[in-house]
């Protein structure tokens, strides 16, 4: 990496060292001589790069599409499993039905697309081999495996009218780690070294879960009689409310990082999907139990959930690539711990 350093022997001169019509110019123009007051560049200031113009740090390799709708479709399973206990509880077939189903399938496609990424089938079975509660890749292995079988024979029992005490159980077991699973994933793109995801570490859960409200309430709302659909409905309205307000955080809280949020291609998913989420919650609102404006309201929340799930993780890719989002950050805590050393505010940075 190329430092934006000026050294004496790397483009300055001392001002006793250029030839009579230098001194002689810059006493014209009221230079000062002799001392460090008397040195004069003689370029331009450094322009940061970094080695080669390669990335600092390893870009994610992971796939798209396969982890975006992994973290979709596990954020919509998640709490779709909440809605299905609460459905069940509060004596409302249809949406307990609905939210089981959608339960497990999501959990079943966000199994699917997650193999895909890793390969080979064993390597998530190799996940389950070890128990780290410092990893966040580990522990979400360990809520991704029961609440997958758990919601999986939930809606098989559902489907085939089976053992109903068996499917209360297992829609408890599953609404048990559904709010786990509509979550960890942030913790996990938090807990990288990419800029962009680890700057917003504090938000970035609130707004995968409110994402995982509006998706499951949204999809939820779409099959399900409005007569029954109230759960659903406030669900994806609270959800919608803070997946917003935590996003506008994330785009505008940690300066230079929060630029791939709101620029290019990540930009312009982030918009539509803010766009789908903001119209999908006030037409919820609005619609009341209208059919029609249910079914409108909740593909709009299903679509910027997903939208947004894309948006961020292509924000983060952004951020591991480019130097200036790795090096300015850090510059910049450099300098505010120096800053606070020399005020005697804490110890000396080590160089």
């Amino acid at each position: 990496m190329t430092e934006g350093l000026a050294t004496p022997g790397a483009g300055w001169r001392r001002a006793d060292g250029p030839p009579a019509e230098q001194r002689a110019k810059r006493r014209r123009k009221g230079g000062r001589r002799g001392g460090r007051g008397g040195e004069v560049p003689m370029v331009e200031d450094a322009e940061f790069t970094s080695y080669y113009g390669r990335p600092i740090i390893k870009p994610p390799v992971w796939k798209s599409p396969d982890v975006p709708l992994y973290l979709f479709l596990g954020g919509m399973a998640g709490s779709s499993s909440i809605i299905a206990a609460v459905a069940d509880v509060t004596g409302r077939p249809s949406l307990t039905r609905t939210a089981r189903f959608t339960a497990g399938g999501g959990a079943v496609a966000s199994v699917v697309f997650l193999i895909h990424d890793l390969g080979r089938p064993e390597r998530f079975l190799h996940m389950l081999r070890v128990f780290k509660p410092t990893s966040p890749l580990s522990v979400g292995s360990y809520i991704l495996a029961p609440f997958g079988a758990a919601a999986g024979a939930t809606a098989a029992v559902e489907l085939l009218g089976w053992f109903p005490r068996l499917k209360r159980f297992g829609g408890v077991v599953s609404a048990l780690f559904g709010g786990p699973l509509a979550t960890y994933t942030a913790v996990l793109l938090a807990n990288t070294a990419v800029p962009s995801w680890h700057a917003a570490h504090d938000q970035l859960p609130y707004v995968f879960g409110g994402s995982a409200m509006a998706a499951g309430g949204g999809v939820t709302m779409v099959f399900t009689p409005v007569a029954e659909a109230g759960p659903s409905r406030r669900t994806a309205v609270a959800g919608a409310a803070i997946e917003l307000a935590a996003m506008h955080r994330v785009e505008s809280g940690h300066g230079i990082v929060s630029e791939p949020y709101h620029e290019g291609r990540p930009g312009t998913l982030l918009r539509i999907a803010k766009g789908c989420t903001a119209a999908g919650a006030l037409l919820t609102v609005a619609a009341g139990r209208n059919r029609a404006g249910a079914v409108v309201a909740g593909a709009l929340l299903a679509a910027g959930s997903l939208l947004t799930r894309f948006g961020v993780f292509e924000a983060g890719l952004v951020s591991a690539k480019h130097p200036k989002y790795t090096v300015v950050p850090q510059r910049e805590r450099l300098a505010a711990r120096e800053a606070a050393r020399q005020n005697g505010h804490a110890p000396s940075v080590t160089r």
